[in-house]
């Protein structure tokens, strides 16, 4: 009889690390290769977070959401997106690709409402991607409903309210369903319970995440983790509680604790 033998363990599985979403090394930015705007930016950006920018104005909050966004390259350093690195993202399929999946709210919300009505404009990105009309459909009606806007659809973008264009300028880019989501002073124009309400739908929304704000409790509802800027440097990254309690970081760089942190 032949001896049985004892099963032979599988080898265990090695876990496959997941890019992350963004990863800059030594990221400089110069307006008309001149002018710093970022220095030296080392940032890792993991999927799913929720991420805030601060600083005081001309700090790079807003330079470095248009980097991400491939709207600008960097004058020097490294950075991969999705995987891979940005210069390899010129143009063709990878650059169509790269749009769909990372969409970027602009500060103005008239750089983005452009159209006669507001489903117009909502609608605009799905059809540049030549889908079907029922598709385009159900894109823009998830993206009014997320942003609660369905009774605004057949407006003029001018008849609306600050508050009001600046969601339908978010809706604009959520019916492309990007799987990051780039916002510049997303509360701007927002009473305060406009600015809670949107921080309820934004964190429904999913993906990932980077803001760039003023708006430091909306910044405890909404972000799990800070990122200070202050002349196109990091200063400090850690959590919102953490970095935003600093008095020390918060006041030499331009900002102030917020009242509900002190």
């Amino acid at each position: 009889m032949q001896p049985v033998m004892a099963p032979t363990e599988a080898a265990p599985v090695t876990p496959v690390a997941r890019e992350p979403v963004f990863e800059l090394h030594g990221v400089r930015y110069l307006y008309a290769g001149r002018q710093m705007a970022l220095d030296g930016i080392d940032l890792r950006i993991e999927r799913g977070e929720r991420v805030a920018l601060l600083g005081a104005n001309g700090s790079g909050k807003s330079t470095l959401l248009k980097l991400l966004d491939g709207i600008y390259a960097p004058t020097d350093g490294t950075m991969r997106a999705l995987g891979q690195d940005v210069a390899a993202i010129a143009d063709g399929q990878d650059a169509f690709r790269f749009h769909r999946e990372v969409g970027l709210v602009f500060q103005d919300p008239d750089i983005q409402l452009f159209s006669a009505t507001v489903l117009d404009d909502v609608a605009f990105g799905p059809l540049q991607l030549g889908l079907p009309e029922a598709e385009v459909r159900a894109c823009c009606d998830e993206a009014l409903r997320q942003m609660e806007i369905t009774h605004l659809a057949d407006r003029a973008p001018f008849e609306l309210s600050g508050g009001e264009k600046k969601r339908a300028a978010i809706a604009s880019v959520l019916s492309l369903r990007p799987d990051v989501l780039l916002l510049d002073e997303p509360t701007m124009f927002h009473d305060p319970r406009g600015r809670r309400e949107l921080a309820g739908f934004l964190k429904d929304v999913p993906g990932t995440k980077m803001i760039a704000t003023h708006d430091l409790e909306f910044v405890l509802q909404m972000c799990q983790r800070v990122i200070l800027l202050d002349a196109g440097r990091i200063i400090a990254d850690g959590t919102a509680r953490e970095v935003m309690a600093n008095a020390e970081w918060m006041e030499s760089h331009g900002l102030e604790v917020p009242h509900s942190l002190r």
